[in-house]
């Protein structure tokens, strides 16, 4: 059993990882269930399974790194990219150092930390979350003093912020979780699946004339729902014989909590992971909304909606906001 769990963290973090940087949420909500499963399912963390747990930990934190509502920790005050950094620090223990790719990945999450809490107006919090990340070290002091000028300025959008922004950090996490999988292409998990495919085919035909007259999100939904189908049977003839009826069952839910409850996660845009039940509009998105009316009129949620940079927003969140900003002013 542990062997097999072995090779299912592994290839969990494996698919986790290609969602990340292919950026397929969807996919990437339902693979982070599974490997919180299989996590959340180990008695105790063997030396040689900690660098994937903490890459899966990392990459779920800095996925909802700008939800300043999601918390992972038992301290409310702790930011989802706070969580990150404690991960992205045991990560850094586990593995010769990569020297560059290293410290930018770090210097990128302490600055985001900063940025992101000054993107939602709350500065008060940004001046504690600087006291929390930087020692008294030398070595940290210039991005320390830095940091405290651009908070005492109250403006989120100053070059220093710009140059080391949330994009930057998530092309650079990407960098580093290639190298991951490059590393990791010999799991077992993932070589049988390969033969299983290639000598059994698995109605490849049949997939491919139901290809034909489907229009992207058909295709997408048709190749996660193959890649699970594939899973279970692998698990049933590659591991089917080596594990317990029980053990047996507790991967096929695994592998299936994801593809069965697909509508309820894409509906509620992952809120199981979080609790999140309302979402503060930041000082961003009201710059945003307030360009959108300038230019298309009061009225015209929609084009407003289309044309601006608004974090899981709706037609109806645009108007009930236009209305409390008319109040306030």
């Amino acid at each position: 059993e542990a062997v097999a769990a072995d090779w299912m963290l592994e290839f969990a973090c494996y698919c986790l990882c290609r969602h990340f940087g292919e950026g397929r949420e969807a996919e990437f909500r339902r693979w982070r269930d599974v490997a919180l499963a299989v996590i959340n399912g180990l008695s105790k963390l063997p030396t040689h399974q900690k660098k994937t747990v903490y890459l899966c930990q990392l990459l779920i934190r800095i996925a909802k790194g700008k939800n300043l509502e999601c918390h992972f920790e038992n301290d409310q005050r702790i930011s989802p990219l706070e969580s990150a950094l404690s991960f992205w620090t045991l990560l850094e223990r586990e593995e010769i150092k990569l020297e560059k790719l290293h410290e930018d990945i770090r210097r990128l999450i302490q600055i985001q930390i900063v940025a992101v809490y000054m993107e939602n107006g709350y500065f008060k919090e940004a001046a504690e979350v600087l006291e929390r990340l930087f020692t008294d070290s030398e070595s940290d002091k210039p991005l320390r003093v830095k940091l405290t000028t651009v908070i005492k300025s109250k403006d989120p959008y100053v070059p220093l912020l710009q140059s080391f922004s949330y994009n930057l950090l998530i092309s650079k996490i990407k960098a580093y979780i290639e190298l991951f999988m490059k590393e990791n292409e010999t799991n077992f998990l993932i070589q049988a699946a390969t033969k299983q495919v290639e000598s059994k085919g698995l109605g490849a035909t049949t997939l491919q004339k139901n290809l034909v007259d489907v229009n992207e999100n058909g295709k997408r939904n048709l190749e996660t729902k193959r890649r699970f189908v594939l899973s279970i049977i692998l698990l049933r003839d590659v591991l089917g014989q080596k594990l317990t009826t029980s053990t047996f069952y507790i991967f096929k839910f695994c592998l299936f909590c994801g593809l069965n409850n697909v509508q309820n996660v894409e509906k509620h845009g992952g809120a199981l992971a979080c609790g999140r039940r309302r979402q503060r509009w930041t000082y961003k998105e009201d710059l945003e909304l307030k360009s959108g009316i300038r230019e298309f009129g009061v009225g015209n949620w929609a084009k407003i909606l289309v044309h601006g940079d608004f974090n899981n927003r709706t037609s109806v969140m645009l108007k009930d906001r236009w209305r409390t900003l008319c109040r306030i002013e």
